[in-house]
């Protein structure tokens, strides 16, 4: 371990993994290191055993859950945009080929039929599509207003439909939401299913692992089972190296996840059950996505629902996994999480979290650390995503080339 290295990447969650392939892949000399035993920190899977074990503190799952190693249950399970940025990122990485997907049923959302005819015709660079207006002076809630839609469509279009986590959107240059709602509807033509996304067979815990082998291929070390991992600054407060079991590896620049250089911000709820039915009233679909905006609930945040089953390979025949999530605005998640929870119909079993969400604290340009942020309520990636982009373009002053193929990769057949 005594040696220098240009990054040391602490942690094994899913931004790390993906930000170390993509330096090893860029020719950096790359260590990897986590305190776990385990691959994918936050981002990890867990099976039933080890669920219960986590929320229950035993290692006795009832017998009537099935088998332990059927379950493959996400600790932060997000469902992937069809033609989004982490679809991008698999395809320019070429990790693909270590996994498939399956696209997810549905995602339950309002539409108007005038203002997706105005999307899907917009291009940015016709102005004969543009009916006059110029997106990026015209804000959100004008362009709205110029189509005419009632606030509950407004409220599913801006959170379901553009992904926006609250409504300061409304005010800012439509040209940004009418972007992301042409990525939804691109992305639901994708497979020409129920919804625009897709999801790994065998859950998130597959994706942390390839970009892991990704990184090994370029010659990235890895170690796991690191206790402490205690970043080292010099007297002007840059980065040195990481000191763990008495060895130092040094270093020029540091990439971590929060929980290794901390800055609280926040808190979220949520509920894991253990069904044995799909979600009531949305066409008895085995993987769906339910966004509840935060006016709807007169709350400051959204909440989420995402449910998967044994389609997926993530628990037993005839068993569902569903989430329900949101940014914690009481200290008590069994209630706040009621509204959702009402949607889930009978459960075998339901366990209740709070979580601490991180942010970074430090200026990473005085010292060269670079520090992700935690995962988010979202049942999607594409704030995760953007997350890694502007690492990646902090810690190399490069801007990543995602001009691919997406039609290199492609649904799992059934």
């Amino acid at each position: 371990m005594d040696e220098e290295y240009d990054v040391i990447v602490l942690g094994t969650g899913l931004k790390e993994c993906i930000l170390g392939g993509l330096l090893s892949v860029d020719g950096l000399k790359v260590l990897h290191m986590d305190r776990n035993d385990y691959y994918g920190g936050e981002s990890t899977s867990l099976n039933l055993i080890q669920l219960w074990k986590k929320f229950k503190g035993d290692d006795n799952p009832p017998p009537h859950l099935g088998s332990s190693k059927d379950y493959n249950i996400d600790m932060n399970p997000k469902f992937i945009v069809a033609n989004g940025m982490l679809v991008r990122v698999l395809i320019h990485t070429d990790v693909t080929k270590y996994f498939h997907f399956k696209a997810v049923d549905g995602s339950f959302v309002f539409n108007k039929a005038k203002f997706f005819i105005y999307v899907q015709d917009y291009n940015e660079s016709d102005p004969k599509t543009h009916e006059g207006l110029d997106l990026t002076r015209v804000t959100t809630k004008d362009l709205i207003a110029k189509i005419g839609l009632d606030d509950n469509t407004v409220d599913f279009i801006g959170h379901a439909l553009a992904l926006h986590r609250d409504d300061r959107y409304l005010s800012e240059p439509a040209l940004d939401t009418v972007k992301r709602m042409k990525l939804y509807a691109e992305s639901l033509a994708r497979f020409q299913g129920g919804s625009p996304y897709i999801y790994p067979l065998y859950g998130l815990g597959e994706l942390p692992h390839a970009f892991a082998r990704l990184s090994a291929v370029y010659g990235g070390t890895y170690m796991v089972n690191k206790p402490e991992c205690k970043v080292g600054f010099d007297a002007e407060g840059k980065v040195i190296g990481v000191t763990s079991e008495g060895e130092t590896a040094k270093c020029k620049k540091v990439v971590c996840d929060p929980s290794y250089l901390p800055g609280k911000v926040g808190k979220v709820s949520r509920a894991i059950a253990i069904m044995s039915h799909p979600i009531p009233s949305t066409n008895d679909s085995q993987s769906v996505q339910v966004i509840l905006p935060q006016k709807q609930l007169g709350r400051k945040s959204d909440m989420y629902l995402f449910c998967c089953s044994y389609s997926h390979n993530v628990c037993p025949k005839g068993k569902y996994i569903a989430f329900v999530s949101t940014e914690a605005e009481t200290d008590q998640p069994a209630i706040e999480l009621n509204p959702g929870i009402d949607l889930l119909g009978p459960v075998d079993e339901i366990f209740f979290d709070m979580y601490d969400r991180y942010e970074p604290v430090n200026e990473p340009t005085l010292d060269n650390c670079f520090v992700s942020t935690n995962y988010d309520a979202t049942t999607h990636f594409e704030s995760t995503v953007m997350d890694v982009f502007n690492m990646y373009t902090l810690i190399t002053g490069k801007v990543l080339d995602l001009s691919v193929d997406l039609s290199a990769a492609s649904a799992a057949e059934e």
